[in-house]
């Protein structure tokens, strides 16, 4: 029976000995991105391969309109990391003391291209074609960046195309979407014969046709990217933005039709 308890307390001994050298388990932390629309797809693979090398983290998304995160980062909404695909909401989270004033760093380059349903029902083959009586073209809202560099592009072809050309595309919108994506999703439905989005939106649907825009009158959207300063997780959102700027992050992002800036 002695033999019986001191076995059994030794046993106990061990055991405590090893829990307490054991390592404890990396603490859970969730890191909250409120990134642009059209970065969905290239930021989840780069949230994936970020968690990875972070045990302990989770990274999660708000994906929207850069004007809409903004918005809802001016409301209280908690995001440790904003990227916007314009400067202008960038700038004024800067101005409204959201992000430290010279923290934005340009992440990647974006441009334009008009996608068409894969049985292209119009029979659109050049970008003078959108000005074509009745076709049916979606785009994003003005306020929206794609929105607005869209139509910056259709301006820069009225002097290839006529000084009539904007007006004349502009008269066959049928539907001003919130997001990118949801252009993609009207043109694949076969709900619009055309949209115009960015070229990483053409690479994620690839079962879409598309007209190029030559460079000339193309639109390159530059797209920052920033800590915001009520992060709760101000190291980790720093090191995300690292990550992203990274030879690794812009590969994954080249992976998906951005242009890197490193």
């Amino acid at each position: 029976m002695k033999r019986l308890l001191a076995l059994t307390l030794l046993l106990t001994i061990f055991l405590t000995a090893c829990g307490a050298d054991a390592p404890s388990a990396p603490e859970s932390k969730t890191l909250t991105i409120f990134a642009a629309a059209s970065l969905t797809d290239a930021f989840i693979e780069i949230g994936a391969k970020f968690d990875a090398a972070h045990p302990g983290v989770t990274t999660t998304f708000n994906f929207a309109g850069s004007q809409t995160l903004r918005a809802q980062i001016e409301e209280g909404a908690p995001a440790d990391v904003f990227a916007s695909a314009n400067a202008k909401e960038m700038d004024t989270l800067v101005a409204d003391g959201f992000v430290t004033k010279g923290i934005p760093q340009i992440f990647l380059n974006n441009k334009l291209v008009v996608i068409l349903p894969a049985n292209n029902p119009a029979a659109l083959e050049k970008l003078e074609d959108l000005a074509n009586p009745g076709i049916k073209l979606t785009l994003t809202a003005e306020e929206v960046p794609v929105g607005k560099y869209s139509r910056q592009a259709l301006e820069q072809m009225n002097a290839s195309f006529g000084t009539d050309f904007k007006e004349k595309v502009l008269a066959n919108v049928v539907s001003n979407e919130n997001t990118v994506k949801q252009v993609v999703t009207k043109v694949q439905l076969g709900e619009a014969d055309a949209g115009i989005v960015y070229i990483s939106d053409a690479v994620a649907a690839p079962g879409l046709k598309s007209i190029e825009i030559p460079a000339e009158l193309n639109v390159v959207a530059k797209y920052p990217i920033a800590p915001l300063m009520k992060s709760e997780n101000a190291d980790l959102a720093a090191k995300f933005v690292e990550y992203v700027l990274s030879p690794d992050g812009q590969a994954t992002l080249a992976k998906w039709g951005f242009a890197p800036v490193k």
